[in-house]
């Protein structure tokens, strides 16, 4: 009787995947036309989308790194003024990114900000540094020390700390040294002073090789006589 009944209920979900199959089948006949559509329309857009950026975005992309190299090699020069804004003979960055936007690559934002953080435009640096977007920490923690030390020359010295310390945490090797005696300086700027010692402190107990270990006793000894 059992074995009847496991028969019977073999039979019913034969029937009932038999059912669904036709149903399928039913569909696909009667929807044929939209579904090759809907397909030959997926291609389609995608073949659109590969050439667009066979043919424009990586072209683009090469002009605008060919692009860069005369105003980064202005940048290492410290001509920051002829890196920034170029001249009749080359692009400076400001023109690359109006020209090519994201094609040049974020680093480009950087560099813009450090010109602009060296000819003592202060806002415009901030402005072109929070649009930097890189994966490399040591440069992303360099790009918050620059915004930084923007707002130092603004003398906005609460959120030049945030940016020294945000820098600090980004990274862990010795340039941490680097942004702790900038955080130690705002702080005593802010009258933060036991703030400031703790910085300095650690730069001589964990970063003593550094330039800023060899000569941090006297920022210490200055702290500890106010």
């Amino acid at each position: 009787m059992a074995k009847i009944e496991a028969k019977d209920q073999e039979m019913i979900q034969q029937e009932k995947l038999e059912q669904t199959i036709s149903k399928t089948e039913k569909f696909f006949e009667e929807n044929k036309k939209y579904i090759y559509g809907a397909v030959i329309a997926a291609i389609a857009i995608a073949a659109i989308v590969l050439c667009f950026q066979k043919f424009y975005v990586q072209p683009k992309k090469a002009e605008a790194l060919g692009q860069l190299f005369p105003a980064e090699a202005n940048f290492r020069a410290q001509n920051y003024e002829l890196a920034l804004k170029g001249d009749s003979n080359v692009l400076g960055f400001e023109q690359i990114l109006d020209e090519y936007g994201s094609k040049a690559g974020s680093v480009v934002n950087f560099y813009a900000g450090v010109c602009e953080l060296n000819l003592g435009n202060f806002n415009e640096a901030i402005s072109y540094l929070k649009k930097y977007k890189g994966t490399d920490k040591i440069l992303v923690a360099r790009s918050l020390a620059c915004i930084g030390d923007a707002y130092v020359g603004l003398e906005n010295y609460k959120e030049a700390l945030n940016f020294f310390e945000k820098a600090a945490r980004t990274i862990d090797n010795i340039y941490v040294s680097t942004y702790h005696l900038k955080a130690g300086v705002v702080c005593e700027q802010l009258g933060q002073n036991d703030k400031a010692l703790s910085y300095y402190k650690e730069i001589k107990d964990k970063y003593a090789q550094t330039v800023e270990g060899y000569d941090i006793d006297k920022y210490i000894t200055r702290v500890e006589n106010k």
